[in-house]
């Protein structure tokens, strides 16, 4: 007869928890680049990645609103415009830092990607 202790399921656990964090560490590099136009590109990179974070998210809290009809004509006229200019300059900085959109959406391993 084979008994299972709660411990050997916690252990169970946590050797599953270990594997996966290990392959999510082995997807990335082990060596910081120290390459001063490394360093610009990543960290436009991250601060575009949240900008266009908070971009979606305004958006959706703008959509949200409009649906729920607490938004006046005048007030869906200025957010439109806003997140119009917001995502037009997005696309220019990307351009200028060398980024496509895509490099923007940052994977947090088995949570899955951000955006």
């Amino acid at each position: 007869m084979i008994v299972v202790t709660d411990f050997d399921y916690e252990q169970d656990m946590v050797e599953e928890l270990a594997g996966e964090l290990e392959k999510t560490i082995k997807k990335y590099p082990q060596k910081i680049k120290a390459d001063p136009e490394n360093v610009e590109q990543g960290l436009a990179k991250l601060v575009l990645t949240v900008v266009e974070l908070l971009r979606q998210l305004m958006e959706k809290q703008a959509l949200r609103r409009v649906e729920r009809g607490t938004l006046t004509d005048e007030e869906i006229e200025k957010v439109g415009l806003t997140l119009m200019k917001l995502e037009e300059k997005l696309e220019e900085l990307k351009i200028v830092f060398g980024l496509e959109g895509e490099e923007l959406n940052i994977d947090l391993g088995p949570l899955g990607n951000l955006m």
